[in-house]
């Protein structure tokens, strides 16, 4: 089957629909964690449809530390398996959600620069500042943080991960969004500079090889912020489940402190005990927590703006 698609005055053709297209794409997704150095973190599997990129979520680069707009909220490691389209077609209209978009090469989940839940479609015209994560400073140095589902994920370009990577320059892709298209960083793959007013609504461009292909950018949405393919399965996409107390029930959602919160350092061992310390208004809190008996759970104890500075203890899980 071809597709012929008009975007932005720019006439596109390419042959979708035959298994050569499959399967190149297929190794295309693999070759790309595997490039990048990320195969012993990453698996990749094909079916007839989507490639996954499965990871537990949990990056081996700095996290957390530094970040001032807290949630309250830690990265826990998480099975999640994203799927990447294997015969991908541009659509008509953007499509946004309150969840991850795509997946970076070391299977770390790539949200929209927002936090302030679901864009419109009017929204994607114009600047989120008050939900803006790296203006409200809720991101760490690598571009990501720990969300509701104290999941580890990038709102913007993620600078640890590309440091990481074995294949770091601007052909290398580093990361799938879930309409299969790729993403790369802030320059074309050929090393040029994106012109101004070449990248879309949706942060991405017409690519010759792909496509079409989303970039990062120093400013403002800094990664992609809505899929332009088209994606049937589009809410069916995957969510890291969030932690919820042994027993029954949720841990309440995280509050950001008013004014935001200094000193905020995370650490962790080679055993998994994690810790997230910070102060807020002179008075000092933490989160701390470490594998329990059980599998997927971690006993922890907590002291945090959001409870009011008591101190509580419990086990949650997966």
């Amino acid at each position: 089957m071809k597709f012929l698609t008009l975007i932005a005055g720019v006439s596109l053709s390419f042959v979708a629909g035959t298994a050569q297209a499959h399967d190149d794409h297929c190794a295309a997704v693999a070759a790309s964690v595997d490039d990048a150095g990320f195969a012993d973190q990453v698996t990749v599997t094909c079916d007839d449809s989507h490639a996954f990129i499965t990871s537990d979520t949990y990056p081996d680069h700095e996290k957390m530390t530094g970040i001032v707009g807290t949630n309250e909220q830690v990265p826990v490691p998480g099975e999640y398996a994203a799927p990447i389209i294997l015969e991908p077609t541009l659509g008509n209209t953007p499509l946004t959600r309150d969840a991850a978009l795509g997946v970076a090469v070391n299977g770390v989940p790539i949200y929209d620069y927002t936090a302030g839940g679901e864009m419109t479609e009017a929204d994607l015209a114009h600047h989120q500042a008050e939900h803006d994560t790296v203006q409200t400073e809720q991101l760490d140095a690598c571009g990501g943080h720990a969300g509701r589902g104290d999941d580890y994920h990038y709102h913007a370009e993620p600078t640890c991960m590309i440091q990481e990577m074995a294949n770091v320059g601007d052909d290398a892709i580093i990361g799938w969004a879930f309409d299969g298209f790729p993403i790369y960083g802030d320059n074309n793959p050929d090393g040029t500079t994106i012109a101004e007013g070449d990248l879309g609504v949706c942060n991405g461009q017409i690519d010759d090889l792909f496509g079409y292909r989303y970039h990062t950018s120093e400013d403002a949405p800094y990664i992609v912020q809505c899929l332009m393919g088209e994606v049937p399965d589009f809410d069916a996409l995957p969510r890291v489940r969030p932690l919820s107390v042994a027993g029954g029930g949720g841990a309440e959602p995280g509050i950001p402190p008013r004014g935001g919160v200094e000193d905020l350092v995370f650490t962790e061992n080679e055993e998994g005990s994690r810790s997230m310390d910070y102060t807020y208004e002179g008075e000092s809190y933490y989160i701390r927590y470490a594998p329990s008996g059980t599998s997927g759970c971690y006993q922890f104890e907590t002291r945090t703006v959001t409870n009011g500075g008591e101190v509580s203890s419990g086990e949650r899980c997966r």
